[in-house]
């Protein structure tokens, strides 16, 4: 049995924190995956893995093999890989993952001319509004927006990110349109959960920084859920410009402070320190520098 088909499986296994969804990673049965993680097993004489009816996690050898290991392969992924391009050609997977409203449009947009210039790249990309561990999920790639919470990540900037205060008309019809940051204080505001400072709101005129502390607010992770509730009238947002550009433009929503700047987050794709770009995520952070 291929030394490095069994580790394929264990790493498989402990990414998918499964042997079913191990399998179908790899296109193989579950029971072929079993196989091959018990005959590693038997090589190393040590147990990888504590088994239940209802899970399956890693011992500490197996994570510390676990953190060997994936080098390894990506190493031999590479290697792979560079065979088969002829350094013409870009092939082979790129695991990504990215915020979920903004994956879903203006990420996917950005996507199809590359998938399209390169049919033989194999894209799998995880759309979450939860932070993911790139290292244990077994991610090449980050895209996220924001302030950067980790700073193990290599990052790069791939454009500013506009912020835009606003609100449905009928919301500001009903209950005032603020002259000024302060006057937020009696509004209901619709806030981002995902912020560094939460319930805290920047602005800037000329040289001046208003910090405007939110009460009563309501929270959520997704800003598209933001924008939602923005055209439903329940309140003010402060919302990145692709998840209202549409609605800005049709005049669902409306411009709230236009005088003042707010903050401006950074898009950015991730990527472990310790892993080897391969050819092809290269070309991919390149076309989405270019492209955005």
């Amino acid at each position: 049995m291929d030394k490095i088909e069994t580790i394929r499986a264990f790493v498989a296994v402990a990414q998918e924190g499964s042997f079913t969804g191990a399998g179908r990673r790899l296109g193989l049965s579950t029971k072929l995956v079993s196989k091959y993680v018990q005959q590693l097993e038997s090589q190393l004489q040590t147990q990888l893995f504590n088994r239940t009816t209802r899970s399956v996690s890693l011992t500490d050898v197996g994570a510390a093999y676990l953190e060997r290991s994936r080098p390894l392969l990506e190493q031999m992924d590479e290697l792979d890989s560079l065979v088969r391009e002829r350094q013409t050609a870009l092939s082979g997977p790129i695991r990504l993952t990215a915020p979920t409203g903004f994956g879903s449009t203006k990420l996917v947009q950005a996507l199809i001319p590359f998938l399209k210039e390169n049919p033989d790249v194999e894209l799998d990309m995880k759309l979450t509004d939860n932070r993911v561990a790139l290292v244990e999920e077994g991610f090449d790639l980050a895209v996220r927006i924001g302030a950067l919470r980790d700073s193990t990540l290599i990052a790069k900037k791939l454009s500013d990110m506009e912020l835009v205060l606003c609100a449905a008309p009928d919301y500001l019809d009903r209950h005032g349109r603020p002259s000024a940051p302060e006057a937020l204080s009696t509004h209901v505001c619709l806030v981002d959960n995902n912020q560094v400072e939460l319930n805290v709101w920047r602005f800037f005129s000329r040289d001046q920084e208003h910090v405007v502390r939110l009460h009563g607010a309501v929270q959520t992770n997704s800003p598209g859920a933001l924008a939602r509730m923005a055209i439903g009238g329940l309140g003010i947002t402060l919302a990145p410009y692709y998840a209202i550009e549409d609605e800005l433009e049709n005049g669902r929503l409306e411009r709230v402070l236009p005088d003042y700047r707010t903050s401006v987050f950074g898009l950015y794709a991730l990527y472990p320190p310790n892993r080897h770009l391969t050819r092809r995520v290269r070309a991919l952070i390149d076309h989405l520098s270019s492209s955005f």
